[in-house]
This record gives structure tokens, sequence and C-alpha cells, in this order.
């Protein structure tokens, strides 16, 4: 975040502060020495290979399907929700409610893949893609007028050619796979049909079969190897230290790191996990092993942790590199976590708030009030922004089946132009209920607003978002 998570801070003086341990631990015990010493690079090269863990283990869930559907679909083939994403889907974290997606992860290895997008017109759209490091390599729709549709190539990391003819532009993924997402605003569900047709125009085809008649298979076998019994989050949070560094070695093997990625290299090779190679931990120091599986328990506390820990302007915390992360490893780590597919900054802002104005935790029995002066809304360059509430990064079901505050709503504002948004568990009152925003029944909560094309005042801290007030 551009005020980033001082969560992230403490995480590098966690290091810190283990490195002293270790060093002091040495004048008494080696062995303890040791463990002190894996356990810090251990917690660093878990955050480096957090995101690259998790699109992996995404992929092979979002693709365990022998055929395309609402959320799943196989390699190759775009999956189409056909309505707004349900409460209980949670194979992806904090998904939005202000569009109808489509989605769908590539193979690259033996060819590059046509991706063609249909023009919506006057609809807002966002298209996508990311290699399996979470680093967006395509960025089109409404905000890029020159490129909002048409035939985009997508080539892997090894191919060389010219582009045939009928495709616009040429994206190349440092990855053999990459996640294609699309999102097409949807003011309500009276939208749904059309966006449907929309949908159904979106291909992807080889580009052995380009230029001539392509229907994708209709079924094909599943990997027996995915797990799709449990979401990613799970599968990645209930790793030993072992299980994940081993999945991240056998996954640097089809997705190298890059050139600037040298020292985390150098760290991960100390803890015997060499990019091309497998990771075999009986080979390893029994406490450098034990180092290796303390790591991901005090990664993931200090990720949960993180946000409550941070001093946002008016509560709210806004992160504004992403997408192009670098060597930013803790950013690129804290949105695979908390926000997996996020749009860069060019396209959408997604200020967090997990306290209140007064600093204390937002909890779903409380009631609170967000209030917007006239002329104080999110400023979306697209006129589409939302707010969206989460139990740790998810949704939770409620009887009205609303899960965000959205900008195509029929908001009912006050005499002066001001907006009241009603955020707690029960209804505020009848005359309310169009500005009521249902929250998890108890317990801590937290909001994301999502301001797609922020203008820049969204993106220079000129604008702050209100206060998330409590109210008696």
């Amino acid at each position: 975040m551009n005020s980033v998570f001082r969560s992230w801070r403490c995480i590098k003086a966690v290091f810190a502060g283990a490195v002293s341990l270790a060093a002091a631990l040495s004048l008494s015990s080696c062995g303890k020495a040791e463990e002190g010493i894996s356990y810090v690079r251990a917690m660093e090269s878990y955050v480096y290979g957090f995101p690259l863990v998790m699109m992996g283990v995404t992929k092979d869930v979002m693709t365990a399907a022998s055929k395309s559907g609402e959320y799943k679909a196989p390699i190759n083939q775009f999956a189409h929700l056909r309505t707004y994403v349900s409460p209980d889907f949670k194979d992806v974290v904090r998904i939005s409610v202000n569009s109808l997606w489509s989605h769908g992860f590539l193979d690259l290895d033996k060819e590059p893949m046509v991706v063609s997008v249909p023009d919506t017109k006057e609809r807002y759209i966002v298209v996508q893609a990311l290699n399996m490091w979470t680093d967006d390599f395509l960025s089109a729709g409404t905000r890029t007028p020159e490129a909002k549709f048409g035939n985009f190539m997508i080539v892997g990391p090894n191919w060389n050619g010219a582009a045939p003819a009928g495709v616009k532009q040429t994206f190349r993924s440092s990855t053999r796979h990459a996640w294609v997402l699309v999102q097409m605003s949807a003011a309500s569900p009276k939208d749904f049909p059309q966006i449907h047709a929309l949908q159904d125009q979106l291909k992807i085809t080889p580009l052995s079969a380009w230029g001539k008649p392509y229907t994708p298979p209709a079924t094909v076998p599943v990997d027996p190897a995915a797990d799709a019994t449990a979401t990613p989050y799970d599968q990645v949070r209930l790793m030993t230290g072992e299980m994940f560094f081993g999945r991240l070695a056998t996954l640097l093997k089809e997705n190298p790191p890059y050139p600037a990625d040298t020292d985390a290299i150098e760290k991960l090779k100390k803890l015997g996990i060499e990019p091309g190679k497998d990771f075999d931990p009986t080979k390893l120091d029994p406490n450098v092993l034990k180092g290796i599986n303390k790591a991901p328990l005090e990664v993931w506390k200090k990720l949960a942790e993180g946000p409550y820990d941070a001093k946002g302007e008016n509560g709210w915390i806004t992160m504004l590199n992403l997408g192009r992360y670098g060597t930013d490893y803790t950013t690129r780590a804290l949105i695979a976590w908390l926000g997996l597919g996020a749009l860069t900054s060019d396209d959408a802002t997604y200020p967090c708030a997990f306290m209140d104005g007064d600093g204390n935790v937002l909890d779903g029995a409380g009631k609170y009030v967000m209030h917007f002066d006239k002329g104080g809304l999110p400023p979306s360059g697209s006129g589409v922004w939302s707010i969206s509430p989460y139990r740790e990064n998810f949704y939770v079901r409620n009887a009205t089946e609303r899960y965000g505050i959205l900008s195509s709503m029929p908001l009912m504002y006050n005499p002066d132009g001001s907006l009241d948004v009603y955020i707690q568990a029960k209804s505020p009152g009848a005359d309310k209920e169009a500005n009521w925003l249902p929250s998890p029944p108890s317990g801590p909560f937290n909001l994301t607003v999502r301001i797609y094309q922020p203008k820049k005042e969204a993106l220079d801290g000129t604008y702050k978002i209100p206060a998330v007030k409590k109210v008696q």
C-alpha cells in the first residue's frame, strides 16, 4: 500500500529479531542457532514464494473440471459466472459483486493462445492477464479505447514468431501458465441476459487453429492429482513448511524467477530449494527442517494481524503498488492472501477498513454509518464503485442476499445531496434499507471499497474515503 501495512514492517522486524535471537542462541547451542537462522530464511522465502504457490493451487482447483461451467473450466477454456458471485464461493478470495466474471487458465507451453473479446459498447469491461507470479501483463478494456476489444495473442516465455492477421496486440507471459480474467459491470440482474450474450462471444483459440473453425473439446480428463475438496486458501494455509517448499520447488521448474530475484533464490538454496530441482527434506539438517516447519504459522499470523496494526487515513488503507510488484515481495504476498488477481491501480483501487474511524475493530454486533458529502462519492472515471463486507477474506451469507452497496443501485440521497450507507447486521428500518449493507452478524469483519478506473484524486491521496462511524 502507499501507506503500506505496518504489519509488513513488523514482519521484517520479526525477521530481524529472529536473526538477533539466533545470534544469541549460537553462544550456547549451535543447533538452536541453525534452527533460528533457518526460521528467518524460511519466513522470508515463504513470503517470496507464497504468490506462486497460491496461484499454482488455484490453477489446479479452478481447472479441475471435465467441461466448462460457471466457476471452473479446463485449461484453455473460459468459465462464465452467469450471476453475481455466490457468497459460498471461496476458491478465490474477496471476489467482487460489481460484475459478472469470466476467467480461464492458459497453457502456453506448446503454442500461443488468442483471446477474443467482443465490443461491449457502453458496458464497462476490464480484461486482465496475470502470470503465475501474479504480475499483470495485460490490462485492457474501457480504460483503453484503442484496445477495448478484439483479438489478443498471449505467448509463453519461449515462443518466437509473428502474430497472424486479425490479431490486434501480442502479450508475453513470463510463465508457462497464465490466468485471464474478464469483468463486465452488471447494474442489476436485468443486465444478465445481455452480458451472457457477450460472455458467449469470449473465446480462447490455439494459434494452430486460428483462422479455422474451432470448438474446444466438449470434455477433457481431470487431473487426478488435483484436490478440489478444499479451497486453495485452506490448502496453502494447512501446508507444513516442507510441503509448501516442496510445492514451490515443483512450480519453479515451469515458472522461473525474475533476474532481479537473485538474493531471494540464494536464500532458498540455503534451505535446500533450487529452481529446476526437486526438494528433498530428508537431506536437510534436522534443525534446518525445524526452522522451515515453524515459518508458515508465523507468516500466516502476521498476514491476519497486519490490517489491525495498520494506520490508514480515516481507518482506510489504500494499496497502489498492485500487479507490478518488482521485488516488493511483501506487498505481492499480501495481495495473494488478501485479493488474488487484483487489477493494477490504472484500473482499480481497493481501500480496505478493518477498524472504524476511532481505531476500534469493526464488529458485526455494532451499527455503523459511512457519510459521503455531496460530491464526495468515490472518484471513478467509469462511474463504477462499490462497498463490500467480509469476514476474513470471504462473504458471509445473509438473508437479504446483498453483498455490496453498488454505484448502480437506486440509493436514497439526503435532501442536501449527501449519502449515508448503513452497515449493520439487522435492518436499519424500512426507510433506510435502500442504503443498507448487511454485515456479518457478530465478530470482526472488514470492508473493501472498489473504485474502477480511479481518477487522479483517488491515486494521489487527495480524496479521503469517509470514516466508518459507530452509532447507537
